[in-house]
């Protein structure tokens, strides 16, 4: 039989503004180790020192768990970050995104997505179409929780990852929010870099074109990062959109495919 799993959430700021995330969905056995993992993490991250950490562990019945498989990854190597950008758009459009609606989130993601241009604590809802905001909070945005890997998942992930030089907690981490993002009814396709100043990579996903790992998205330095999540208001609730984002538990249990890297040369 199923045994329940907790949700364990990490937040750490400082001065009000989020510098830190992570989560786990882990049996009780091993919560400990875990929430000392993430206790690190924020005491060490790159962005520098915080005032306030939160650590959360919620049970999250097992008749509740939705369990899932990750996406194969792309391995997409640019030259420099504004080709990165390029190909961010172009697989953008790939995906059903309008260039109009590419453009003003890729804008607001390098200016800074929340109110006086800084990075937002979740992520902008982007209407495909026409590139306009649809969260109700700038500054908080969408919050993605409760989804993780299981053990098993996890170890061949990284076996995958490995011979690839991508075996980072960046990627996995990354990749696992990117799957469940993928998975939610009425998204259509998500753009992602981090806010961490010393990674630079970023992504475009969907359930159609997998996660496209883009190698460089931002220059070196930059704390400005986020998602944008791309819907059509007409096609989704976004009141239930939201709630699955947030509430719904997931796990994933299958693994997909690595690719190896392939070079993008930029527009002829």
């Amino acid at each position: 039989m199923p045994k329940d799993l907790n949700s364990l959430r990490m937040r750490a700021e400082r001065n009000g503004q989020h510098i830190s995330g992570a989560e786990r969905l882990l049996p009780t056995d091993d919560l400990a180790a875990a929430a000392i993992d993430l206790l690190q993490r924020a005491l060490q991250h790159p962005r520098g020192d915080v005032d306030r950490i939160s650590l959360s562990i919620e049970v999250v019945p097992s008749l509740e768990l939705t369990t899932g498989a990750l996406p194969d990854l792309y391995n997409n190597q640019v030259a420099s970050w504004q080709q990165g950008r390029e190909l961010a758009l172009q697989l953008l459009e790939s995906a059903g995104i309008s260039a109009v609606a590419g453009r003003k989130a890729l804008a607001a993601l390098a200016r800074g997505a929340a109110p006086g241009g800084r990075s937002m604590r979740g992520a902008m809802l982007i209407d495909a179409d026409s590139g306009e905001r649809l969260e109700r909070d700038q500054a908080r945005g969408v919050r993605v929780s409760r989804m993780d890997l299981s053990a098993a998942a996890k170890r061949q992930l990284r076996q995958l990852l490995l011979p690839h030089s991508l075996d980072d907690p960046h990627v996995i981490e990354a990749l696992t929010l990117a799957a469940k993002v993928s998975a939610a009814p009425g998204i259509i396709a998500e753009l992602c870099w981090s806010d961490d100043p010393d990674y630079l990579a970023g992504y475009v996903a969907s359930a159609a074109l997998g996660y496209q790992r883009i190698n460089l998205l931002k220059p070196a330095g930059e704390e400005r990062g986020g998602r944008a999540f791309f819907v059509r208001p007409s096609q989704v609730r976004l009141d239930e959109l939201i709630s699955w984002l947030e509430k719904t538990p997931l796990l994933f249990e299958q693994v997909g495919r690595v690719h190896g890297p392939k070079t993008y040369r930029g527009e002829r």
